[in-house]
């Protein structure tokens, strides 16, 4: 495991100049290398984002080459083409798969052996071929998930509940997209259960309730999509989140794409299910209970990936 604190983004659209804005913000790295098919860009945004340095704290950003990987502590993943409006994620699968490989073929020529994120889209499916393309263990390639789905989710409870999102426990499994599965059974606000929190904020229609906010989550990349062309901020800071669980070797359980060998009765299929995150990676899946409804759900959602990653 290399010990330099350094990060490389593969790609530098939306979604990877955000993340490295916010990675820079945060100074959780000495040393960021941005790469991307269109040098100029790379630089171009590695010079933008410097400049900024004297309000956050030094670090040394550039735009460099594959032989730049070696050294890296974390790879992160973003390259792939922007997800249009009335298209799904899966979608994106065959074109971003292709783009997928070639990056990976050049980070097994320098023998890489840090961690490796995987945030572009259909990141189950995209992580899922890093784990059958890569010499690195799986628990080292893990996708940015639902993270970020679940904060939606946690966001838009607390609005509901006019109480503080951070209060609210909660997570969304299965695919980051159209299959994803809201864990009600287990939400709670701070211990007290998500039903009876939400009888004592004067809300009793639970079930009509769930499938609004289920849907307002699902929807909330297309809804932004159609509104502004894509999606970034919101990612970039659950890319951040999940940098620092394992740059600080937290052990913190998020929910990240992870490959799955018996947990939940799935076998051979890689989606978002809480795991605890640390130097090594997704270092052990963590098996909440669910409600038989939902663990019918994840089984599906795990089906479905999975037939999609056998076609390709």
């Amino acid at each position: 495991m290399p010990e330099k604190n350094k990060v490389a983004v593969i790609g530098c659209g939306f979604v990877g100049s955000a993340c490295a804005f916010t990675l820079m913000q945060h100074s959780l790295y000495s040393e960021m290398v941005l790469i991307d098919v269109d040098r100029s860009r790379a630089e171009g945004e590695a010079m933008d984002i410097s400049h900024g340095l004297l309000f956050a704290k030094p670090m040394n950003i550039y735009a460099g080459g594959y032989d730049d990987l070696a050294d890296a502590s974390m790879i992160i993943i973003t390259a792939g083409a922007n997800q249009k409006p009335g298209e799904t994620r899966l979608d994106l699968v065959r074109k971003n798969t292709k783009i997928l490989l070639s990056v990976l073929a050049e980070i097994e020529k320098r023998n890489y052996r840090g961690n490796i994120l995987i945030v572009s889209n259909p990141v189950d499916i995209l992580t899922r071929v890093a784990q059958r393309h890569s010499a690195l263990p799986e628990e080292r390639i893990f996708g940015s998930g639902t993270v970020l789905d679940t904060a939606r989710l946690k966001y838009l409870l607390g609005e509901h509940l006019s109480v503080d999102s951070r209060s609210v426990h909660a997570f969304i499994i299965g695919e980051h997209g159209d299959s994803e599965i809201p864990v009600w059974s287990s939400a709670n606000v701070s211990g007290v259960p998500l039903h009876d929190f939400c009888e004592m904020r004067g809300y009793y229609d639970h079930d009509n309730a769930m499938l609004e906010i289920g849907e307002s989550v699902k929807n909330s990349a297309y809804a932004i999509i159609e509104r502004k062309g894509a999606t970034y901020y919101g990612i970039a800071m659950a890319v951040l989140r999940i940098c620092e669980a394992v740059v600080r070797d937290e052990k913190s359980i998020l929910p990240v794409s992870a490959a799955l060998h018996g947990e939940f009765g799935i076998e051979g299929a890689t989606l978002s299910v809480p795991a605890i995150l640390g130097k090594n990676g997704a270092e052990k899946i963590v098996p909440i209970s669910l409600s038989e409804s939902e663990l019918t759900r994840l089984r599906y959602s795990a089906d479905m990936l999975k037939s999609v990653f056998e076609d390709l």
